[in-house]
């Protein structure tokens, strides 16, 4: 039934202009138009990422979203870091070894970042 959709996120916000400044400027993605005071949208490969303001924002303590990289992870990481991003390091994970702000197990990177809102933003690469 779904399995041939695509799918999105979409992220609950406190401050719109704060939002925008972080995913536009910040990580880099491109605003799409039609939206308004309350929610924008942003193009993320095939996808769109959408955030709204709402009284719930930064409440969930799990993922958000999660980016596949393409043997760009270092790279990325090091982006990030220079615009301002600090990144979670999870030290009580099993399995996993903390390179720099880079998980590893086996090929597999993994970082965790949060937005302004505290929304955990995930990036994965080797899977």
């Amino acid at each position: 039934m779904l399995r041939d959709r695509n799918s999105s996120a979409i992220v609950a916000v406190r401050d719109i202009d704060r939002a925008r400044a972080f995913y536009e400027d910040t990580l880099g993605l491109k605003r799409l138009d039609g939206t308004g005071d309350e929610m924008l949208a942003f193009s993320t490969g095939e996808t769109v990422l959408t955030v709204y303001v709402s009284e719930f924002a930064g409440t969930n303590r799990a993922n958000a979203v999660t980016w596949d990289m393409r043997g760009d992870m270092v790279e990325t990481v090091d982006a990030l870091k220079a615009k301002g991003v600090a990144f979670e390091h999870y030290r009580d994970l099993p399995g996993l070894t903390l390179n720099g702000d880079v998980h590893e197990v086996g090929d597999i990177k993994l970082v965790w970042f949060k937005d302004p809102d505290g929304n955990i933003l995930h990036l994965i690469e080797g899977m």
